[in-house]
Parts: C-alpha cells; structure tokens; sequence
C-alpha cells in the first residue's frame, strides 16, 4: 500500500472512531460462552493458498514477511515503520476467506487492518480492524462499508475466543445483494443492497485485498488514552491460508461471464447467496451478545436522522 492510500485509509478512520472508542465496554456472561460453543456447530475452512503468489509486500522496509514458500506471511511494526501488502488481483464481487492471528500480549495502541478497496476519491471499500488492548482485555473487531467514499457505518464486536492465540478465518461475502462479513463461518454482520432506498452500494469498482499493521495509538484504545508499549515491540500479526472464488477483474473485464445472480450456476453459489435460517439465527445471536457500538442505534450521532438503510437490518 502506497503512504497515500495508508493516508486517506488512516483518516477515514479518524473522522469517525475517535470519539466511538471511549463508550463501548460491555460485560459478556459465562452462560453467553457456552451458548456460543453451542452455536458454533459447522465451520468454515479454508483450503490452503499461496500467499506469494497472490500478494506482494508493499511496505514496510522488510518488516513483511513471506515464509515457508509462501504459506505464511507475517507483518511487524516497531517505533520506525508498520507494514503492510495488497493483493495482485482486483475484484468485482467475491468470497474472500484469509486466516489470521493478531499481535499478542500487549497491542494496545496497534490496529491491524484488513480489508477490501477501490481507488479514489469515491472509492469502496469493505473493512476488518482489529483494535489492538491491554494484556488480557479484549480486542475490538470493527467493521464499516464505504460507498462512494461514504463510510460512517461501523459496527463493533468483541469475539468470543482469543484471537492471539492461533489462526481463526475471517471472510467476505461480496456479491451484488448483500455484504457478509463471517469469523470462523459464523456470520457477524449483513449490509444489504438498499440501492432500492437511495442508498448507494459497492457493485461497480473493482478491488483490491489490502493489510496493514500500525501505530494508532491517538485513538486505537480506550479512545487515545493508552498509548503503544514500545517496550513490547515488534509486534506482529500472521496469515495463512487465503482463498479467493471470486470474479476477477483484469483489463476492463470480469473472469466472471456474468455479475448477475441468475449466472450463480457457472460462477458459484457465492454470486447469488444469502443467509439462511440458521445463519440468521447466528447472526443475530452474535449481534446480541457481542456487539458493542451499532451506527444504526447511535442517533445522537446523526442528528439529521438516522441512515436509511437502518430501517432495515445492516
């Protein structure tokens, strides 16, 4: 990722969160784990992919890293640099699947980034952040949708697992009806097509896959108030096992011989599918138990209204 584009990403982020942070804390009950682990019958996996083949290292003066042949890539930060990679490829409309495990110990201060975009001034764009904590609290997995380079959408989870620990999958579901974004197959968040309603919706530029791991710490955690431990660096976040069935987008076309759901048939189910019943179920078990900030329930911050996708489930 070019400093430009880290640039416009970073403070697109600002302009929104700053204050978000500091209201957030939710107390999440033992009965609510084990409710969780019920839920969590199927899960998704990722088939293996190789990263070098799909990604390059963009910067970060040798703080990216690819290892053992392109099966793990791990990004660093330290005091001088973070780092960071986009994919080769762009994309019209696609599941994406990427498994992650994010910096450990004390991260406060860190944000890991992951997430889809065009490019620029009325770009898209799809995100993954992770906020990084204080040794033993919780991180915060933010989400938001720009379209036409309007964001001011978030969403806000804390999970239900260690994500230091070891690699848990995180997807995105992109297709002309509907935004998806799943952790280990459960669904955390739809944002659905309200094109119908004057709401515009990422359907027609391309994107790309990028990450980056960087210093936040005017506003990562708890608002600005705890700062990065450079004691504890480099911190680091690793990948591995991408996957892509998704429409490529090269030299003005799509791989994809149509970008209609009535050609899901001969470009997979994804072009065309929505949640069902037990999906929902999830979806709404997770928003209900670890949702922690919802734009849509945040009037005081929109005191024209509230969006109009809210009258619907976003």
């Amino acid at each position: 990722m070019s400093h430009d584009a880290q640039h416009i990403f970073i403070h697109s982020l600002n302009t929104s969160l700053s204050f978000i942070i500091c209201s957030i804390y939710s107390n999440l009950s033992m009965a609510s784990m084990l409710q969780l682990l019920l839920l969590l019958g199927s899960l998704m996996v990722a088939s293996a992919g190789s990263l070098n083949e799909n990604f390059d290292i963009t910067w970060g003066d040798g703080r990216g890293k690819m290892i053992s042949n392109g099966e793990l890539l791990t990004l660093s930060l330290d005091k001088a640099s973070g780092s960071g990679f986009q994919s080769r490829n762009e994309y019209l409309f696609g599941k994406i699947d990427m498994q992650l495990k994010l910096v450990a110990g004390n991260s406060a201060g860190t944000v890991t980034a992951y997430y889809l975009s065009s490019k620029g001034s009325t770009w898209d764009e799809i995100d993954f952040e992770f906020l990084g904590n204080l040794s033993g609290d919780p991180y915060i997995l933010h989400t938001n949708v720009f379209s036409q380079g309007k964001g001011n959408r978030e969403q806000q989870f804390y999970l239900w697992f260690d994500p230091t620990a070891d690699f848990h999958t995180y997807s995105i579901l992109w297709n002309p009806q509907r935004i998806v974004f799943s952790v280990d197959g459960t669904p955390i968040r739809e944002f659905k097509n309200s094109e119908s309603i004057g709401v515009p919706f990422p359907k027609n530029q391309p994107m790309r896959i990028y990450s980056s791991l960087w210093n936040a710490d005017d506003w990562a955690t708890r608002g600005g108030l705890v700062k990065t431990d450079w004691t504890q660096a480099p911190f680091t976040a690793s990948y591995r096992n991408f996957k892509a069935d998704a429409c490529v987008w090269s030299n003005g076309k799509s791989s994809c011989t149509s970008n209609s759901p009535s050609s899901s048939s001969s470009n997979g189910a994804w072009l065309s599918q929505e949640l069902d019943t037990t999906s929902q179920e999830r979806l709404k078990w997770v928003q209900k138990n670890y949702m922690i900030y919802n734009y849509c329930s945040d009037p005081k911050r929109f005191p024209q209204g509230l969006p109009a996708e809210c009258s619907k489930t976003s």
